[in-house]
């Protein structure tokens, strides 16, 4: 398993680009008897069938980012990738991906040697692009649920930097749901001397900005939970020249659909009114992304909390808050109306949350979960989430 681990972590792949990785899974799914399939792409489905019982679906995501590793381990990645956009970039398993692989496929292999310890089928989903928000849709687009059987809960757990060996998990809402937005603000370019001629794209984005700001502290109640964030800003090319356009990015989180739909209406409404008040054109609105509600059914989740903690013990298992990060796991239960449950698993060594210096996390150049107690962990999880369903 550690081998396993090592060799991923050495060799990611960007999102949706993960030809290397897919073609290992599917190798070591074949060698374990597994069947499986192509699907989405990247992604892979192994379905493993053993007796009557239920069905269960478990996901793991496969993708690395482009990130320049700075961690010096000894199976540090030098890899290389290409962007959708023609850039050459480093690429890293920044996130933690390798371990989800890793864990998914040691918990297949035990239980695919241990056909008297359960009975039912298991459905491995190895899904791509999780950090594009592309990966799950992929799937579900290219059939996954007509060709792989549908189960009645699908699992999924994520490496955080919280103490390995110890597991957080949420009750209800989980992880919130994303929605990215670019937005150009469309003037009329003029020199730098003659404003009273343009209209004047910096200005009115800058009015933009500042006035979304206002959503979450004057329009969202204040026990709902949102978060509006412009993460980029880009107009002009010289100082002497009003331009004729400005571009900005929105990264909105929130738990619950109606505070979303409430939140992306005042932000369509505020840009457009912005617009409208210095007499300029209709901005153009275009969404790059969406990540759906991760949401923990109780029932399904208090069952499984019982079933961590008689395998962890008591005190490595703690109710946590929703998270505002944002992960499209929920679509694959979403798209058949199934319940699901997601728990995040720690990657931390004692000593390194003890140091007193600032702790990797995950998206950093130094995110280097300590393989043990981090990876025994995981396959733990996945065993108990597993066979809390289809254990004898």
């Amino acid at each position: 398993m550690h081998a396993m681990y090592k060799h991923l972590h050495a060799n990611p792949e960007l999102s949706m680009q993960e030809h290397d990785t897919a073609r290992f899974i599917a190798e070591r799914l074949d060698a374990l008897g597994i069947g499986n399939f192509a699907c989405g792409g990247t992604g892979v489905v192994g379905v493993l069938r053993n007796g009557d019982g239920p069905v269960v679906g478990f996901r793991a995501d496969t993708d690395g980012l482009p990130i320049l590793e700075a961690t010096g381990l000894d199976y540090a990645s030098t890899a290389r990738g290409v962007m959708a956009d023609g850039t050459e970039v480093p690429v890293m398993h920044g996130c933690g991906h390798d371990t989800h692989v890793t864990t998914l496929l040691a918990a297949a292999e035990l239980l695919a040697g241990a056909p008297e310890s359960w009975s039912g089928t298991i459905v491995f989903i190895f899904q791509p692009g999780e950090e594009t928000a592309a990966g799950a849709q992929a799937m579900i687009d290219d059939g996954i649920w007509d060709k792989a059987p549908r189960p009645e809960i699908i699992y999924g757990q994520h490496v955080m930097g919280n103490e390995a060996g110890t597991i957080n998990i949420s009750i209800g809402n989980a992880m919130a749901m994303a929605d990215s937005l670019k937005v150009t603000v469309l003037g009329r370019q003029s020199h730098g001397s003659q404003p009273q001629v343009a209209i004047d794209p910096i200005v009115l984005g800058a009015q933009m900005v500042l006035r979304l700001q206002t959503i979450v502290s004057r329009e969202v109640h204040p026990l709902k939970a949102a978060v509006v964030t412009v993460g980029t800003f880009h107009a002009g090319l010289k100082e002497n020249i009003i331009p004729a356009t400005a571009e900005f990015t929105l990264n909105i989180r929130t738990l619950e659909p109606e505070v979303r739909a409430q939140v992306l209406a005042a932000v369509r409404r505020i840009i457009l009114a912005e617009a409208e008040a210095s007499g300029a054109p209709q901005p153009e609105i275009a969404e790059l992304y969406t990540f759906p509600r991760n949401y923990n059914e109780p029932a399904d989740t208090e069952e499984l909390i019982t079933a961590f903690r008689a395998v962890l013990g008591e005190d490595k298992v703690a109710l946590v808050e929703p998270m505002m990060g944002s992960e499209d796991f929920g679509a694959f239960a979403e798209a058949i109306g199934v319940p699901s449950v997601y728990w995040m698993f720690g990657g931390m060594s004692r000593e390194v949350l003890d140091s007193g210096e600032p702790v990797p996390m995950n998206h950093s150049p130094f995110f280097a979960p300590v393989i043990e107690p981090t990876l025994g962990t995981g396959v733990r999880a996945a065993l108990a989430a597993i066979l809390s369903k289809l254990g004898k």
